[in-house]
């Protein structure tokens, strides 16, 4: 890599953290926040002021010690006291400060990504992108966005305000010493070639030539630290999600005995964290090897080279340490990308991840292919086209037409696309183009629905609040559904999805609707686990309230006894391969 390949890629880079830093300090807390960052600069610069002292200090504390001299001896101890106290409040708020800024960036990051990703339905639609292959995708994979969310932010966070106070501490450090030290070395006179050559500020040319070596080699050996950093944090991420996915089907893998398989998985993606662990570990060692010997070379260097000037007696034991201490503030301050390079990389790849997080609600945006929703009385729909993630047409220019008294029956072979037309007609299938009317009160029943963890009437009214409902309606909804057993558990709190059964989670589902009476109904499969009797009850009851409400139905079924439940049907059907869509829709008399 060239130079300016190098120079357009830290850009890059500091362009991404800026995008990622700017937009709290420019949100509705930004005077809180900037407030906040220029006082931890304010103590920072502080403490800087703090080590200019305390470097007076020694030169007057070592000189009475070299002198024999008790009176200013004790005065010093005096004034170190103060110096002393002053610094321990400095850096204490100092520490304090930091952490309610990096809790506050935290809590406003993690606010406004949790809003984002759980808008219009991305966290769905980010899981079709991830595996999708059509080329509007842009080839972004927003893997573990949990992880991202929970770990990236809170590192990022912390990283940044550490870093960068750390690099603006080195900078004033740098300032406020190298003058000091330039003062302190005096010229370094030698001759070569019969010729004498005078060097001023001799110890401030070998500070800067120590730690421009120092930091090309730390470049050169940390580099590889980057890339590891940035896979060790997937993989972690890869081998806790795929644990939690173990707990979610815990029952459907203690039925199927999948025990070996899923340790065995695990296994394997935990050999994935180890294996490139120890690579992480490996690039670090080389690069501990180094710093370790850079730092302790640094302790014994300014008294090497001022060593022959006390000795000669131009300079006080006092002048020595004080050398000594402001050519190891200079020192660290040049070194602060050297003592800083692992976290330099844990950073940037952390950054990375957020940026390609970010990156993926960009191509979640433009995977929308254009479906234009409008609220109407009627469900119809003008030139739909649906195609599949990898590009595949799945129907085009479809052409739905359905009335309140509806109730449609939508058919055809498995795989066809029905509950992919089902996801679209909700409004959630990012692959969708076309105009569609959809009436707004209406619910969707999928096959497998979800409940969350808590009291059984949070599961029931969700995602609506339980106290607007009163314990008779979740009650009466509870019965309808022919589940009067759990009319009196509503306040037990349970994992419903584990504890219930797959007919009483779809019958929990249907209690949902005659809780709400939607005036729509769209059912995909939702009864597929009930029995024939109990099939048959519950669409007589979705039937009776619809027909109320005057709204319709739209079911997709396979058992035939439910085709009696409904006036007409929609078909897919495989058309010849030579057309457009792989599917096309037919409209039919349900049979009686």
């Amino acid at each position: 890599m060239t130079l300016a390949d190098k120079l357009a890629a830290f850009k890059t880079f500091t362009t991404q953290a800026w995008a990622l830093t700017r937009p709290y300090f420019a949100s509705d807390q930004k005077w809180k926040a900037r407030a906040l960052l220029v006082a931890i600069v304010a103590l920072n610069l502080s403490l800087v002021y703090m080590a200019v002292l305390f470097n007076d200090w020694y030169k007057v504390f070592y000189d009475a010690l070299q002198e024999k001299n008790a009176s200013v001896f004790w005065a010093q101890m005096t004034r170190f006291a103060w110096l002393a106290f002053a610094f321990i409040i400095l850096a204490v708020y100092k520490f304090y400060l930091t952490q309610l800024l990096v809790v506050r960036w935290r809590a406003w990051m993690t606010n406004h990504y949790l809003t984002r990703w759980l808008s219009n339905q991305a966290f769905y639609k980010m899981e079709l992108l991830r595996f999708a292959a059509a080329p509007n995708t842009t080839g972004h994979n927003p893997d573990n966005p949990d992880q991202r969310i929970q770990d990236d932010i809170n590192q990022f966070t912390n990283d940044s305000i550490a870093l960068s106070m750390g690099l603006l501490n080195a900078v004033v450090t740098l300032a406020s010493f190298v003058g000091i030290l330039w003062g302190l070395s005096g010229n370094f006179a030698f001759t070569l070639g019969g010729q004498t050559f005078d060097i001023p500020g001799f110890m401030v040319w070998m500070a800067l030539l120590y730690c421009l070596v120092g930091s090309v080699i730390t470049h050169y050996l940390g580099r590889p630290q980057i890339q590891l950093n940035f896979e060790q944090q997937r993989r972690e991420a890869d081998f806790r999600h795929h644990m939690v996915r173990v707990r979610e089907y815990s029952e459907a893998i203690a039925l199927d005995r999948g025990e070996a398989v899923e340790r065995s998985q695990l296994e394997r993606r935990f050999g994935l964290v180890l294996g490139n662990y120890l690579n992480l570990i490996r690039a670090q060692k080389r690069l501990v090897w180094f710093t370790s010997f850079f730092g302790q070379a640094a302790v014994v260097f300014p008294f090497v080279v001022a060593a022959p000037r006390f000795f000669s007696g131009a300079i006080q034991l006092g002048e020595l340490v004080q050398i000594s201490s402001a050519f190891g503030q200079v020192q660290n301050a040049l070194s602060w990308f050297v003592d800083n390079y692992s976290s330099l990389a844990a950073w940037r790849a952390t950054t990375n991840r957020l940026t390609s997080f970010e990156a993926s609600f960009q191509a979640l945006a433009l995977s929308d292919q254009g479906l234009v929703a409008t609220d109407s009385e009627v469900l119809s729909s003008t030139d739909l086209h649906l195609t599949l993630p990898n590009g595949s047409v799945l129907l085009d220019q479809a052409q739905l037409q359905a009335q309140p008294g509806d109730s449609i029956l939508l058919n055809g072979p498995s795989g066809a696309g029905k509950s992919t037309l089902f996801r679209a007609l909700a409004g959630i299938w990012p692959f969708a183009s076309g105009h569609l009317s959809r009436p707004p009160d209406s619910m969707f029943l999928p096959q497998r629905p979800y409940f969350p963890n808590g009291p059984l009437r949070e599961a029931l009214a969700y995602p609506q609040e339980a106290s607007l409902f009163s314990d008779d309606e979740l009650t009466s909804a509870l019965h309808r559904a022919l589940l009067p057993e759990l009319s009196t558990r509503l306040d037990e709190v349970g994992a419903w999805s584990q504890t219930l059964s797959g007919g009483e989670q779809q019958r929990l589902a249907v209690a949902r609707v005659l809780l709400k009476k939607p005036r729509w109904i769209f059912a995909d499969e939702a009864t597929s686990a009930l029995d024939e009797a109990s099939e048959s009850l519950i669409y007589k009851t979705l039937l009776a309230q619809i027909q109320q409400g005057h709204g319709a139905i739209v079911s997709i079924a396979h058992k035939p006894a439910v085709a009696a439940f409904h006036t007409s049907r929609w078909v897919l059907e495989k058309v010849p391969e030579a057309e457009v869509a792989s599917h096309r829709l037919r409209v039919e008399a349900a049979p009686a």
